[in-house]
């Protein structure tokens, strides 16, 4: 049902976990049935031991919870990090996965101190100065390198290079694939192939209760008996080899300082791409909350901050807010934030009798739960959405998934950027608009001259948040050459969230720019003709304002 923003909200604090500790309880199961075979899935991918996937949940649940800013929320490991870590790991380890794994960690402690400060000096705004179709082909790319390494594994190899060392660059995993298909193991491919079919085909089916099992619980259903049946090598399951009270002790060791470079390299990816990720999941799960609850997205950096120092210290993985558990905690009925901590609980109490699942969950099986992953952030859908919004977007999403592919996630997004800067202005965004956006705010209108872009937006979301007050809010793009897709896109968000608490957000002036190709999406980028194009002082005249 959907409330208004002004009803009661849930209660939070220790009368709410008597009060809706049935909703959230049970909200807190069916997650925990989703997160347990991805976190496994998610480590064992990330080349660290798989049972620090459930640590990092752990930590997520009965940590983070309570210091969440966000009240749906879940924080765990998550597959879009896989990437990061796995090279974070090879690189600092060459060849000796335990060294990597303890450096890797200290890294991660880092990136944690790093994520508080930003959660203290109030950057949640971060998610703000990245283009859009940058941040969907960072997605694609990662979701393409997930199904690079994960295709190996389903079928039961480990491609390596000629020094014998394992494949860890997505170009080498990709070509590898026409030999790995020519060398399957039989019993773990087969294993792989039902587990996938599971995982494509379960939520397609009409199995009325039955459908209440998340499609990752359903694999391991259909997944166990048969490689049990089928006699699966020992060495393609998961092998737990320690209780909890035997896993948690410091392993992370702050080495790696020593390759400066590099260290830095992942200490910014994890914290920058982390943050990022967790943003835009608590976004996300704005949306879709019932009650329509606005998260602190600075408190929640702080709290994945702290999760992460503390589970890097553990020897876990970094952590997010991850968004397909976030998303199953609300559709399942969660009313609070201890609907992660019943998630988190949930995970202590499996790790108290880890041993007895040893040599029990088939490897191929997680790898067919993350080439689910992979493909939902990387299908064809994501081209053909992009290419409808504009070929200057499909130009920056293609440049950011092709630099990412041949070096890393962190010279691919700034690869984006730039791409996306060169073609603002070649799109006729003024040189002295596109990192300073010209605002005049006159009563309940804001008006914008020369550009509105991804890279002047916060300006512009800096007077729209001043007019907090007025109930009727008019955005004028009357003097603008541009205005971009990223733009449109969050007050596309930004009109729906004032919908909801009775406010309205109305847009005057992109009728009179034209779309910038043969497309008409409704948040396709718009320009004026050249000929009709003002110059960013003519505009700053035209409008009689004081710049913001």
């Amino acid at each position: 049902m959907n409330k208004r923003a002004d009803s009661n909200l849930p209660n939070s604090s220790i009368k709410g976990l008597f009060e809706h500790g049935f909703d959230d309880g049970l909200s807190g199961f069916f997650v925990f049935l989703l997160a347990l075979p991805l976190s496994l899935g998610i480590a064992k991918a990330s080349d660290f031991p798989p049972v620090m996937g459930l640590v990092t949940a752990m930590i997520g649940g009965l940590l983070v919870s309570f210091l969440s800013g966000s009240a749906l929320t879940i924080k765990g490991p998550a597959a879009g990090l896989i990437v990061i870590v796995a090279g974070a790991v090879a690189e600092f380890g060459q060849g000796n996965s335990q060294l990597g794994w303890q450096l890797t960690l200290g890294a991660i402690v880092v990136a944690g101190i790093l994520q508080i400060f930003f959660g203290f000096f109030r950057v949640g705004t971060i998610v703000d100065l990245f283009p859009l179709s940058s941040i969907q082909g960072m997605l694609t790319a990662i979701g393409i390198i997930i199904f690079s390494k994960q295709i190996h594994v389903l079928l039961g190899n480990n491609p390596l290079l000629p020094n014998g060392k394992p494949m860890i660059e997505p170009i080498d995993l990709v070509m590898a694939i026409p030999e790995s298909l020519m060398t399957i193991k039989r019993e773990a491919a087969l294993v792989g192939l039902l587990s996938l079919a599971v995982v494509f085909l379960w939520p397609k089916l009409k199995l009325g209760i039955l459908q209440r099992i998340p499609a990752p619980l359903a694999v391991l259903i259909v997944a166990i008996p048969f490689a049990k049946y089928l006699g699966l090598s020992q060495n393609q399951y998961v092998h737990f080899e320690h209780n909890l009270f035997e896993i948690i002790h410091f392993n992370v060791s702050f080495g790696g300082i020593q390759q400066f470079w590099i260290f830095s390299k992942y200490v910014l990816m994890f914290a920058l791409v982390g943050s990022l990720e967790s943003l835009l999941t608590v976004k996300a799960a704005d949306m879709i909350d019932p009650w329509k609850r606005k998260s602190n997205a600075n408190k929640d950096l702080l709290a994945v901050g702290v999760g992460n120092i503390v589970s890097g210290v553990l020897g876990g993985l970094p952590m997010i807010s991850e968004v397909a558990r976030s998303t199953a905690n609300t559709s399942n009925g969660a009313k609070t934030r201890w609907a992660n901590f019943y998630h988190g609980l949930l995970m202590m109490l499996f790790l108290l009798i880890g041993l007895k699942f040893n040599n029990l969950i088939p490897i191929p099986a997680l790898a067919a739960m993350l080439i689910g992953v992979g493909a939902r952030l990387a299908g064809p859908k994501a081209f053909g959405e992009m290419a409808k919004v504009g070929i200057e977007q499909l130009v920056v999403f293609v440049t950011t998934i092709m630099v990412t592919l041949f070096t890393d996630l962190l010279i691919g997004i700034a690869a984006g950027v730039v791409t996306k800067l060169i073609t603002q202005v070649l799109l006729g965004a003024p040189l002295g608009a596109v990192f300073k956006a010209h605002v005049s705010v006159k009563e309940n209108e804001v008006h914008i001259a020369g550009a509105a872009v991804f890279s002047n937006w916060l300006g512009i979301k800096r007077a729209l948040n001043r007019m907090h007050s007025s109930k009727h809010v008019t955005v004028h793009f009357l003097h603008c050459n541009l205005v971009d897709y990223t733009v449109i896109d969050n007050l596309h968000h930004l009109k729906r969230e004032y919908d909801l608490v009775g406010r309205s957000l109305v847009v005057i002036g992109l009728e009179e720019l034209e779309y910038t190709g043969n497309n008409r999406h409704q948040q396709a980028t718009r320009n004026k003709p050249k000929d009709l194009r003002s110059t960013l002082k003519d505009a700053k005249e035209s409008i009689r304002h004081d710049e913001d």
